[in-house]
């Protein structure tokens, strides 16, 4: 059988996947990155981008274009029903974007696509998918499939997904940015650890009969975590936390089609401004047109170790967080970042292959404080009590991490205190 040959293989062609082939292709690396689909995703569940990510992608020089497309948003308010508990101000942050984004995640995974072509002339191989690989001390023997489609069906005729090609390329470096089922981490045999039970949300954007404010509002009642998100335009998008009792029948999956499948907006439509009604009686936006719709849910996870050897994760292959502070697609660009530096510094710079180690280490501790598996909460006597009992629930929710994290806790008057080792968390806990 023939093989392949690159330095870099990445599986998975998100936002995160992209990233890091665009920094290694930049250093002259020679990247293949591969993903099943067909094509970048048309809708999203992830929609803003933190300060810290605008940084980043300043780097790579795609920033302008996408401030051209996004709404720039200052404040982040929490409510508790018609109640506004708290608001953050992310312009007291430092840097060039003291500011959340929002776009769709299409325009920045095309950016992205469009910035790896410049980098090297390189295209993602769509159509291909990862099956398993064996590593050893020099190098990895990845295994590929091509997919393809054929019709099946004589009266009702409908596309199945085939293997065209069976191969194996081997490289130097295996990256998994492929998402939370990762098959590079389960080839790995890497743990994904559940630190809670599965929440469900219903995605649902739709266009207006009025200009959204300029703010990000996070509903946060007795047992629900909302969002409302302000899009260009007279669009808007809410992500509702679903409980038995409240739930649509259906919903459509995930496309990356470029329409929408009809005949049930006019359902939604009414079980949307039902349950905004109960949890957010401040939202008197006429709800016009549903675009589209989705289920999804979210847990916490994270990964036992962030890889081994020469093959490594980032983004949703090693954690998973809830939606509304969009925490785990930009500190895996963050994460992107940081891998890239890494495998370069070996590949171009004879560093030794331990550096990696370090990356696994910064990037577990980022997310066990996150997760507040290693900290505990000192709440200032300044704080307000809804604020002191909801410090669990609001963590997740804010959009930011590292610095910019620690500032708008303190603006909260919120600080993480290092966990005493009689405060280590027991197995329950976790």
């Amino acid at each position: 059988m023939r093989e392949d040959k690159t330095e870099v293989l990445i599986v998975g062609a998100g936002p995160v996947g992209l990233l890091t082939a665009v920094i290694l292709a930049d250093s002259g690396i020679n990247v293949r990155i591969i993903d099943r689909e067909e094509r970048t995703a048309t809708r999203s569940y992830a929609c803003a981008l933190h300060p810290r990510t605008l940084e980043l992608l300043q780097k790579v020089g795609v920033v302008e274009t996408l401030l051209e497309q996004g709404r720039r948003i200052q404040t982040v308010a929490f409510y508790d029903g018609e109640t506004r508990r708290a608001e953050l101000d992310l312009n007291r942050l430092t840097g060039d974007f003291p500011f959340l984004l929002i776009l769709p995640q299409s325009a920045l995974e095309k950016a992205l696509e469009q910035r790896l072509y410049q980098a090297g002339r390189l295209s993602v191989h769509w159509n291909y998918r990862f099956d398993h690989l064996q590593a050893d001390e020099d190098d990895v023997l990845a295994m590929l499939e091509r997919l393809g489609g054929t019709a099946t069906g004589y009266i009702v005729p409908h596309w199945e997904t085939v293997v065209m090609r069976r191969f194996g390329i081997r490289t130097q470096f295996v990256v998994g940015a492929d998402g939370q089922n990762s098959l590079v981490r389960r080839r790995l045999g890497i743990e994904y650890e559940r630190l809670s039970g599965p929440q469900s949300f219903a995605v649902v954007e739709f266009s207006s009969d009025r200009e959204a404010e300029n703010e990000l509002r996070i509903v946060l009642d007795d047992s629900t975590t909302n969002v409302l998100w302000p899009l260009p335009g007279k669009k808007q998008r809410w992500t509702i936390q679903l409980t038995h009792s409240e739930a649509p029948h259906e919903f459509p999956e995930k496309l990356r089609g470029t329409s929408y499948p009809g005949g049930a907006d006019e359902d939604m439509r009414r079980w949307l401004q039902s349950v905004t009604f109960r949890r957010a009686p401040w939202f008197l936006s006429g709800i016009k047109e549903i675009a589209w719709c989705t289920q999804v849910a979210f847990e916490h996870r994270l990964a036992e170790e962030f890889g081994r050897g020469r093959c490594w994760l980032v983004g949703d292959a090693a954690h998973q967080t809830g939606p509304a502070g969009v925490q785990s697609m930009n500190l895996g660009l963050c994460e992107a970042e940081l891998l890239a530096v890494k495998i370069r510094s070996i590949l171009r710079e004879d560093a030794p292959l331990d550096v990696l180690h370090h990356y696994n280490q910064a990037s577990q501790a980022e997310w066990r404080q996150l997760f507040g598996l290693d900290s505990v909460p000192s709440v200032g006597p300044e704080a307000n009590p809804w604020v002191r009992n909801r410090w669990d629930r609001l963590l997740p929710c804010i959009p930011a991490s590292d610095g910019d994290l620690a500032l708008l806790l303190d603006h909260l008057s919120v600080k993480p205190v290092q966990r005493r080792n009689d405060l280590a968390p027991t197995h329950n806990e976790q």
